[in-house]
C-alpha cells in the first residue's frame, strides 16, 4: 500500500531502502539517551503506544510503514489520515527499528519528546503525584507509570540520575500510559519541592510521603486522602538523602515470607492502590 502522504513533503523521503544517515539517526534513538535528548525525538513501537501518543497530542514527526499490501484496519486508518509525514521502509529496516523477533511491524512512529516543564502537572483538588527517584530500570519506570495511570495519579516525575522515561523499553512497559499522564524528568528533588512549595503557598496542603522497607509506619495508617506527593526510591538503595529529609511521613509496606524487599514499581503500585482505596476508589486519570 502506498502511503497517501509522502514524507518528502517535510523534507523526508517517501521511501527508504538502505541504511543511510537518516536510518542511523532513527536507529540511535533506540539505545542512545543522549541522541534522544539532543534531537528531542523518540521511537514509539506497538499498536497501543502509538495510538495513545496520537490520542494525547504527541507530535508525530514521521510515521514509518513497512508498505505491506494488506495492512490491518488500524494501520490503514492511520495511513489514510496520517498524523505526520509517512515514510515507507523495507521490511528488513522496519524489523531492525521495531526490535522484534517475529518480523517487521506495520507501523512505527518517530515522535517529539514531551516537555519536562513542571507546569505540565495540573493536579486534581485531591492531587496525587508520584516521584520515582533514580530508577535504574526502564521497565520499572513504564510499569509504575502504567499503574499510576490506572489508579488515578495526576502525573509521574522521575528525578535524579536514572533510566530514561523515553527508552523504548519504558514506553512498551507502560503500554502507552507514558502519553496518557504527564511524565516528567527532573535533575533532582529541588525542582519538585519548589513546585510543592508553590502549591502550599497557593493554599493546597500537599504532604510528601516516602516509601521505605523500614519506614516504621504502615502505609495503611498514613492519610492519603489529601494532596500527596508519593516518593518511590531507587530499586536498590531507596530514596536519596534529599528526598528522605523532605518527607513529612516515611511509610512501609508490611511483608512476610523470605523476600528482603519489594520491586520498586510493585511497592509504588501497592501505595497507589492504598491511596485509591482511601479515596473511595474514585479514579482520576484512567
Amino acid at each position: 500500500m502506498t502511503p497517501p502522504t509522502p514524507g518528502a513533503r517535510q523534507g523526508l523521503p517517501a521511501r527508504l531502502e538502505r541504511r543511510n544517515a537518516l536510518f542511523q539517526q532513527w536507529q540511535s534513538l533506540l539505545t542512545n539517551r543522549t541522541k534522544r535528548t539532543r534531537n528531542g525525538e523518540m521511537i514509539i513501537q506497538g499498536v497501543r503506544p502509538i495510538s495513545q501518543a496520537i490520542a494525547h497530542g504527541v507530535t508525530i514527526r514521521a510515521l514509518l510503514s513497512d508498505g505491506r499490501e494488506r495492512p490491518s484496519h488500524w494501520a490503514q486508518a492511520l495511513l489514510q489520515d496520517p498524523p505526520g509525514p509517512v515514510v515507507e521502509l523495507t521490511p528488513e529496516l522496519m524489523t531492525e527499528l521495531g526490535e522484534r523477533a517475529d518480523g517487521a511491524p506495520e507501523l512505527l512512529a518517530v515522535a517529539a519528546l514531551p516537555s519536562d516543564d513542571m507546569t505540565r502537572l495540573v493536579p486534581s483538588p485531591a492531587g496525587l503525584v508520584v516521584v520515582f527517584d533514580r530508577p535504574s530500570g526502564p521497565g520499572n519506570i513504564g510499569s509504575l507509570v502504567r499503574t499510576a495511570d490506572a489508579l488515578g495519579a495526576d502525573g509521574v516525575v522521575v528525578t535524579g540520575h536514572s533510566a530514561d522515561v523515553w527508552d523504548p523499553a519504558a514506553i512498551r512497559a507502560s503500554t502507552g500510559s507514558v502519553f496518557a499522564v504527564p511524565v516528567l524528568r527532573r535533575p533532582s528533588h529541588h525542582e519538585v519541592l519548589a513546585w510543592i512549595q508553590e502549591q502550599r503557598q497557593a493554599g493546597t496542603p500537599w504532604s510528601v510521603v516516602g516509601l521505605d522497607e523500614a519506614g516504621g509506619l504502615e502505609i495503611s495508617g498514613v492519610d492519603l486522602t489529601g494532596p500527596v506527593l508519593l516518593v518511590v526510591g531507587n530499586e536498590t538503595v531507596g530514596m536519596s538523602a534529599g528526598w528522605r529529609e523532605a518527607c513529612d511521613v516515611v511509610a512501609e509496606i508490611p511483608m512476610g515470607g523470605s523476600a528482603s524487599s519489594l520491586n520498586a514499581s510493585v511497592a509504588g503500585s501497592i501505595a497507589l492502590y492504598e491511596a485509591r482505596r482511601q479515596r473511595g476508589g474514585a479514579a482520576g486519570a484512567a
